[in-house]
């Protein structure tokens, strides 16, 4: 076996001439082909036990010299940096032709039964014998005491220029191998001299723990809380240090003071921690945090992996959104143009953008940029969303408008009307009467029956999406803004007998200020041509609400943000071995690198919510105001959450311990199989590593864990009642499922049909630009409205260049990664090695591929009206497992686009 780089093969025939009065080799040596050879090369480091390294780190044992040893040969499987040195491989090459190329340590998990003292470690330098794009192998030899026992830990120092990434290490021992998956970035040692530790799947509480390893669990954690920190400033890649921060680096006041934002997280606007960078404060602004240049700062393993990251799903999506503007900036002359008509929104699909031949998009955008002749320039031309592909004219009906509340993208906001009439909570002084013009008379009128108002609410036949508390206090200061506009809106559905709502009335309310009193209207379906152009605008101005707070809320802060708190702390608190880090780890990948890329490019000052959105640069001041008011953990998890919104009600009798309020929900139906398949898989898992309560509570690691994620990485609501301890199986289960769930099943639901629902935007505009016509309207308003009322709704909706840029945005966020992990789909080493949590697993593995056939099932099922008929989407946001790609299915672990 041999080196396949052809191109540094001369490189190294170079090398090793020019070393040769360094380093006598035999002549075999200067023969490309030999290269890698482990019989052929020095053996510069062979195995051994090193008295002063033990003296130094390992309470200073002895030798026994004369013990009997073994051989032992270990592999290593690594991938180099994609980003590395050019000038790095030549040194790199010497350390390969040296035999030095990782030192690597073995830790035994047994003490000496002589001295009760942990035993002394053995070492060797592993050797690159082979490569083959992407993977290199390095072999190493110790010679290990018989008595050497299980071996608990491998240490590793990278010894080139350049950083490696570790994937496993394979031991052979005489009864059988054992294998370390270590998935780890290693600094080369000029950068970090500290040799990185990796534990055997064997998973140990706090005080289960080996004596030998106990010290190496706590040098670990102090590492990672930076408690070994030497400099101050800005971390630097290679460090590995979790911390907490606040949102104070949205806003780039040292580059335009129109990009001021206020710090996010705080008694004034309570938030989730994120991830601290270290970077240096603004000049303009000591609170707010500088945006200069380069990537935000994650944890080295936190960032994408290489396959992700090279991809256009991976670090290319947000780097490639803001190369998008100028690009489609430049064919626009007006960037606040509307659609002129239909037909130009639909050419999108068929037609296309014209680009600038120079553009450079085409790598970027694989999906969007389809290549024209090398005559033309290229094309911006979208794949049409599968809701126009199944029926281009769905998006008009007010069925599929209610159905999209149950079935689509925020599944999340539809309430039961508790208490009649409607009636606002916030103080009528300021903001004007409370009370709703929405009266029963209008709803009888619409539902056409005989069923009085108390019969509605007893029966639970009233549904309601209210954003009129929210968002009212944002009317004037949002109208203040550029080319937009925003009413608070209530809209009223009333349930049929066949489990489908049907939309009876939106009111859309403007609060009082200096120059006019408190403006509100209701609008209903109607019958002639006049009520139906305004029942539709109101309409278009009650989605883009359910749109914007759908982003800002159901999709950004109630995953993205408040997830994060969750892996900081657990990385700082947990140790890799612990087993319930083995269980949350999966639902972390990737979560700290997406959201420091959306703190750049889409939440941050003019980004892209900012610029498409209707809050403008309100956009994370309203979430914070929404976690302020609404975000508890214990109404994170799915039954809570349906309980509180009226959806479901406790029944011991019933599936899943609900009974749903519409029987036809899409999204908790299936939503309520995968909780329960978490639910038990989590069950199993907890009782078998905690079968005493008592040992939950003396887990010193995990109450330390839990206690920072609610009073530091949530310490804004520290004080709440409502926080679960953890003393019990039940409490430390439910914790887990919520977090779990969270990250897996209620992300899938509020992202991976962006595109699908999202990408024709009439069916939901990100932002409303113009007045309703019947607001104070003028004369020259009211004629247009009259003559060309579809020119009133283009001009509504977003502009070209908005439409276009949040089509690109949802287009890319939408798409699953090749390399994406997906629930259930494979088990984590650790798993695997204890047999009674590998037969929970596939248990659990079994009852989501049952999942996959009852959403199969239902969606050909026509009697469940809200996901199958003519042209109807299917609902499959929470079918476990998806291709790579826009496919409007799949449930990652983790939130990781």
């Amino acid at each position: 076996m041999f080196c396949r780089e052809s191109s540094s093969s001369l490189q190294t025939v170079n090398i090793a001439k020019s070393l040769s009065s360094l380093f006598p080799k035999p002549s075999a040596l200067i023969n490309p082909i030999f290269v890698g050879r482990r019989d052929k090369l020095p053996r510069g480091g062979r195995c051994k036990v090193t008295a002063s390294r033990a003296n130094t780190e390992h309470g200073g044992n002895v030798v026994r010299k004369n013990a009997p040893k073994i051989k032992v040969k270990g592999f290593i499987t690594a991938q180099e940096e994609s980003r590395g040195i050019p000038f790095s491989r030549p040194l790199d090459q010497i350390a390969d032709i040296r035999g030095k190329s990782l030192l690597v340590e073995l830790i035994s998990a047994e003490t000496d039964p002589r001295t009760g003292t942990e035993k002394d470690p053995v070492e060797d330098y592993a050797q690159r014998i082979w490569c083959e794009a992407p993977d290199e192998k390095y072999e190493c030899e110790f010679e290990m005491p018989e008595d050497f026992g299980t071996i608990g830990a491998i240490r590793v120092q990278n010894q080139y220029h350049r950083e490696l990434f570790l994937k496993k290490m394979e031991i052979k021992l005489p009864d059988g191998s054992v294998t370390f998956t270590c998935d780890s970035w290693i600094a080369p040692k000029s950068e970090d001299p500290a040799m990185r530790i990796f534990f055997s799947s064997n998973s140990y509480l706090p005080s289960q723990t080996p004596e030998p390893l106990k010290q190496f669990r706590k040098k670990e954690l102090d590492t990672l809380k930076g408690n070994n920190r030497e400099k101050l400033g800005e971390f630097t890649k290679y460090e590995r240090v979790y911390d907490y921060d606040v949102y104070n680096d949205l806003g780039d006041p040292d580059n335009d003071p129109e990009l001021a934002r206020p710090v996010i997280g705080g008694l004034s606007h309570p938030y989730p921690r994120r991830c601290k960078t270290g970077r240096k404060p603004c000049e303009s602004d000591p609170s707010s945090e500088q945006r200069y240049g380069g990537e935000f700062y994650v944890p080295r393993d936190e960032e994408f992996s290489t396959a992700k990251g090279t991809s256009f799903t991976g670090k290319t999506i947000l780097a490639a959104i803001p190369a998008v503007f100028p690009q489609i900036e430049s064919v626009l002359l007006d960037p606040h143009l509307p659609f002129p008509h239909f037909k130009a929104i639909q050419n999108l699909f068929e037609e296309g953008i014209e680009l600038p031949k120079d553009a450079g998009l085409l790598p970027l955008l694989p999906r969007l940029i389809k290549a024209a002749t090398e005559a033309r320039d290229d094309i911006l031309q979208f794949e049409a969303p599968v809701l126009i592909n199944r029926d281009g004219f769905s998006w008009l009906r007010d069925h599929e408008f209610a159905r999209q509340t149950l079935a689509g993208l925020n599944p999340y906001c539809i309430e039961l009307v508790k208490e009649w009439p409607l009636k606002s909570k916030l103080d009528p002084a300021i903001y004007g009467d409370p009370t709703s013009l929405i009266t029963w008379d209008i709803v009888e009128k619409e539902v056409k029956g005989n069923m009085s108002v108390d019969e509605a609410l007893k029966s639970k036949r009233l549904f309601v999406l209210d954003y009129h508390d929210l968002l009212l206090p944002y009317v004037n200061k949002v109208r203040e803004l550029d080319n937009t506009t925003l009413y608070a809106s209530r809209t009223l559905f009333f349930l049929s007998d066949d489990s489908t709502l049907r939309p009876v009335a939106i009111e859309l309310t403007c609060p009082p200020n200096i120059n006019k009193p408190q403006w509100k209207q209701v609008f209903t379906p109607g019958y002639d041509a006049t009520s139906c152009w305004l029942w539709s605008l109101a309409k278009t101005h009650a989605i883009c609400h359910d749109a914007g707070y759908h982003q800002l809320i159901s999709h950004w802060l109630r995953t993205h943000c408040c997830m994060e708190p969750y892996i900081i702390a657990a990385n700082r608190q947990l140790s890799a071995m612990h087993p319930i880090y083995r269980l949350l780890h999966p639902h972390f990948r990737y979560t700290m690198e997406i959201n420091a890329r959306a703190r750049q490019s889409l939440i941050n000052g003019g980004g892209i919510i900012e610029t498409c959105f209707w809050p403008g640069k309100y956009s994370v001041e309203l979430s914070s105001d929404v976690y302020d008011k609404l975000w508890r953990f214990d109404m994170e998890g799915l039954p809570a959450d349906l309980i509180r919104r009226g959806l479901a009600e406790e029944d011991e009798t019933a599936k899943h311990g609900l009974r749903l309020t519409i029987p036809d929900y899409p999204f908790a139906n299936d939503g309520l199989i995968l909780w329960d398949a978490i639910k038990e898989w989590v069950t199993d898992y907890v009782k078998h590593y905690y079968p005493d309560a008592e040992l939950i509570k003396l887990d010193e690691e995990l109450q330390g864990w839990w206690s920072e994620v609610r009073n530091v990485g949530h310490g804004d609501k520290k004080d709440e009642p409502w926080w679960p301890v953890l003393e019990t199986q039940d409490d430390l289960i439910g914790v887990l499922t919520t977090i779990a769930w969270v990250a897996s099943g209620h992300h899938a639901a509020v992202n991976f049909g962006q595109y699908g629902y999202g990408g024709y935007f009439p069916n939901r505009p990100t932002t409303t630009r113009i007045r309703m016509p019947v607001e104070e309207p003028t004369d020259e308003e009211l004629k247009e409205f009259f003559e060309t009322p579809e020119k009133v709704m283009l001009k509504t909706y977003p502009s070209q260049k908005q439409a276009t840029l949040v089509m690109v945005t949802l287009d890319l966020l939408s798409t699953h990664s090749p390399d994406e992990e997906y629930i259930g789909e494979y088990p984590e080493a650790s798993w695997a090695n204890d047999p009674i949590i590998f037969a929970a697993y596939e248990r659990f593995k079994g009852r989501l591929q049952y999942l996959e056939g009852v959403i199969d099932e239902r969606n050909v099922t026509l009697s469940l009206k809200n996901r199958a008929g003519a042209g109807v989407v299917k609902y499959e946001l929470l079918k476990p497992i998806s291709e790579a790609g826009v496919t409007g299915m799949g449930v990652p672990y983790s939130i990781s686009i």
